[in-house]
C-alpha cells in the first residue's frame, strides 16, 4: 500500500500538475485575501479568514476534478489497471493509497495558505478559534468533494470525461446550496430541512463562525466513508469481472 501511495504521489510531484494546481489555488486565495483588504473602508483592518475560505471554495471546485481525474481513469486509459488489480494488494488498500495520495496534495495546497494568517499574526490579531474551525471545515468539505471526484474517475475510462463530470457534479452541489435559499424551498419546511441536512455549504457556515458541532463532523466523515465504500465496490466489481 505504501509503495502505491508513493507511486501516485510521485506522479503528482514529479510532474507540473501538483505545482500548477497549487499555484492556481494560492493565486485565487491571494486574490480573495487582497480583495477583502481593499474593501475595508476604515484604518482598522477587520475581516474573517472564513469568508476568504468560503469564496475560495467556489474556485477550488474547478481544481478538484483536475486533481482526481487520473486517479482511476488514468490507470484504465494507460492500460495499467490490469497490473494494478492483479497485484497482491486488496482493493481497499488500492483505493486508500490513491485517496491518501490525493489528500496529501490537498494538504500541501492548504499549507501554502498558512502564510496569510502568519502575516496577519505579525501585524495584527488572529481569531484562532475561527481560523482553526475554518481550516477544519474547508478540509472536510474538500475531502468529500475529492472522494466524489475519485468515484467519477473510477466509473469512467477517460480522465477528461471524469474531469467534465466532476465539474458538473461540483456545480450541482453548489446549485443545491443556492436553491436551498430560494422562496420555493422556504415554502416547504420539510424540503428545506432535507436540503439543509445534505447541504455542505450550510454546515461549513457553522465552522466559519468558529462553531464546532459534532453532527457536522460526523456528516462529513460519514459522507467521505460512504463515497470510499462506493469506490471500493466499483473497483471490486471490475476486478471480479476480469476474473
Amino acid at each position: 500500500m505504501l509503495a502505491l501511495y508513493k507511486k501516485d504521489l510521485q506522479s503528482f510531484f514529479f510532474s507540473p500538475l501538483a505545482y500548477v494546481l497549487s499555484a492556481l489555488f494560492l493565486f485565487v486565495f491571494s486574490v480573495s485575501f487582497v480583495s477583502f483588504i481593499a474593501d475595508v473602508e476604515s484604518n482598522e483592518l477587520t475581516f474573517s479568514f472564513s469568508n476568504v475560505f468560503y469564496n475560495n471554495f467556489f474556485y477550488f471546485i474547478f481544481i478538484i476534478p483536475i486533481l482526481t481525474m487520473r486517479s482511476f481513469a488514468g490507470e484504465r486509459h494507460g492500460g495499467t489497471e490490469v497490473l494494478l488489480l492483479s497485484s497482491p494488494l486488496s482493493v481497499t488498500k488500492i483505493v486508500l493509497a490513491k485517496f491518501f495520495a490525493v489528500m496529501t496534495v490537498f494538504l500541501f495546497m492548504m499549507l501554502l495558505s498558512i502564510f496569510f494568517p502568519i502575516y496577519i499574526m505579525l501585524t495584527g490579531e488572529v481569531m484562532w478559534s475561527s481560523l482553526v474551525c475554518a481550516y477544519l471545515g474547508f478540509f472536510l468539505w474538500g475531502t468529500v468533494c475529492i472522494t466524489a471526484g475519485m468515484l467519477l474517475s473510477a466509473l469512467t475510462g477517460h480522465s477528461i470525461i471524469a474531469a467534465i463530470l466532476g465539474e458538473i457534479v461540483m456545480e450541482g452541489l453548489l446549485f443545491l446550496d443556492q436553491f436551498a435559499n430560494t422562496r420555493l424551498v422556504a415554502a416547504f419546511p420539510k424540503l428545506d430541512a432535507l436540503i439543509g441536512w445534505v447541504s455542505m455549504q450550510r454546515r461549513f457556515i457553522y465552522f466559519s463562525e468558529g462553531m464546532f458541532r459534532l453532527e457536522d463532523l460526523v456528516f462529513f466523515l460519514s459522507a467521505t466513508a460512504v463515497l470510499l465504500c462506493w469506490i471500493i465496490i466499483c473497483i471490486e466489481k471490475r476486478r471480479f469481472s476480469r476474473g
